[in-house]
């Protein structure tokens, strides 16, 4: 291969990367902004919006509620655009479309843009099949049994909660715990630091009693 043509490649791979992960970064940047409410307008609006929708879902089915949704808009829609048509002929002015704004901007996605966030998201994935391989294949015996009992934790809390209950939970908790931890942080770290001490040493206590447990403290 030319190595004029294998360096514009190499150029090209470089920029396509930070150009992904300039994007990651500015998403992570924006949810961050939105749960610590650096803007509590927009963050209002957000959980406002996410939890009506959710305790929609939990009341009516998902067809429902899209179905509302969408009819809304259309509603919406339709009048503005009726009440615009009758001021303009009252006023027998020329302003065109009220949405012609809307309707002439380009709403189609790039294929970079979707290709950039299909490799975001085949690298998650990727990762995630990894970790599942690792862990129901017993790699290690007390990552293994940790997962174990967080699944069998997991099956008394689907007996009392359904799926939606808990995506409303942690709705609430998403946009509530990140600022309540800013404004305690120091208190906060100091009972997480004795837990998760507490946590490492039985699991330390676990390791050097299970057989054929790897011992990952002394290769790390």
């Amino acid at each position: 291969m030319d190595p004029m043509t294998q360096s514009a490649q190499i150029s090209s791979s470089q920029g396509f990367a930070d150009g992904q992960n300039s994007a990651a970064k500015e998403s992570k940047l924006s949810v961050n902004a939105l749960i610590h409410w650096r803007d509590p307008k927009k963050s209002g609006l957000v959980f406002g919006l996410s939890m009506l929708v959710l305790l929609s879902l939990a009341a009516f089915s998902v067809i429902s509620v899209v179905s509302y949704l969408l009819l809304a808009l259309l509603c919406v829609t339709i009048t503005f655009r009726i009440y615009k048509s009758v001021v303009q002929a009252v006023q027998k002015s020329n302003e065109g479309h009220p949405f012609k704004a809307l309707i002439d901007k380009d709403v189609s996605i790039p294929p970079e843009t979707f290709r950039k966030h299909v490799d975001a998201s085949l690298t998650y994935i990727n990762r995630a099949l990894k970790q599942m391989s690792r862990l129901f294949l017993v790699e290690d015996l007390v990552d293994s049994l940790k997962l174990a009992v967080v699944m069998w934790l997991l099956t008394y809390v689907g007996a009392v909660f359904n799926g939606i209950t808990i995506l409303i939970l942690a709705d609430i908790l998403l946009f509530a715990v990140p600022p309540i931890y800013e404004k305690n942080k120091t208190q906060i770290d100091h009972y997480i630091d004795l837990a998760r001490t507490q946590i490492n040493s039985t699991i330390a206590k676990l390791q050097e009693k299970l057989p054929g447990a790897v011992k990952r403290s002394k290769t790390e």
